[in-house]
């Protein structure tokens, strides 16, 4: 499998190779001004965060308190601390749409103009998939980890949970599984480069399903199988959403609609 899709990758890039290009600096000077407009948008993002700065901080300890617990402070800073890192990630979930589009005015150069008019589908797909899977996390994940880790198995135990530990589990569950619900964008970049079809990724599922329960058992809360599988479930629905993607973006499908217009 490994070494078919290398030679898918390959032949997609020499199939690019004949695409105008910029030269090195071209690349460099495009590079730093996306860098740069991103960075903007982020610290705008992160301006309107710490405007709400009270009610963000109260959603991102609910977890906790629905068990009757609340963060520890360790250091006298930890309250800052808590402050810039709740105000960078609600910014950067504002500013992501600004930072996609930018992502995508880089890359839009190496793309064939029939393939540029995904643009809007794929920051639609992208800010929602991740925004669903942050929320899955957020509603379902985090409460759930709270009940079992606290009050089942460390119901024998008292409880010092500090804010660096918390926020950084907290953060570990909703961005895991905001990039885990990128999947279908994934399979849709590789399909729209030809490296994967629709065809490949049902002939291979097996190692897809293999990889996504490891991921479920790795953040599922439980140890039962019945809950791996809970969480395993969206997941492969977002592989087969994936491969229903794959199958209509990929060059080859893309030709075939082309010639039949033509022909009509």
């Amino acid at each position: 499998m490994a070494t078919d899709l290398v030679d898918r990758a390959r032949s997609a890039v020499q199939d690019r190779a004949e695409l105008p290009g910029m030269s090195l600096m071209e690349h460099l000077e495009e590079l730093r001004k996306r860098i740069f407009w991103s960075v903007g948008y982020l610290a705008i993002g992160m301006v309107i965060a710490y405007a709400f700065h009270v009610r963000i901080i109260a959603a991102l300890q609910k977890p906790l308190t629905d068990v009757g617990q609340k963060m520890t402070m360790t250091h006298p800073t930890d309250s800052i601390d808590i402050l810039i890192k709740s105000s960078a990630i609600v910014g950067a979930i504002l500013a992501s749409p600004f930072i996609l589009y930018q992502i995508w005015l880089f890359i839009s150069p190496g793309m064939y103009t029939n393939e540029k008019k995904y643009v809007w589908p794929f920051m639609g797909a992208t800010v929602g998939l991740f925004l669903s899977g942050s929320w899955f996390g957020y509603r379902y994940v985090l409460p759930g980890a709270m009940k079992v880790l606290l009050l089942e198995i460390g119901k024998d135990y008292n409880h010092m949970i500090t804010i660096d530990e918390y926020t950084g589990f907290f953060l570990a569950v909703i961005l895991g599984l905001g990039i885990t619900f990128e999947l279908p964008v994934l399979i849709f970049f590789l399909a729209l480069f030809g490296i994967v079809d629709g065809k490949f990724l049902l002939k291979h599922f097996r190692y897809a399903i293999l990889a996504i329960f490891l991921i479920a058992a790795i953040i599922c809360p439980t140890p039962e199988p019945i809950g791996m599988c809970l969480f395993a479930s969206p997941m492969l629905a977002l592989y087969f959403l994936g491969v229903a993607v794959a199958f209509l973006v990929h060059p080859t499908a893309r030709n075939k609609r082309k010639q039949k217009k033509e022909g009509a």
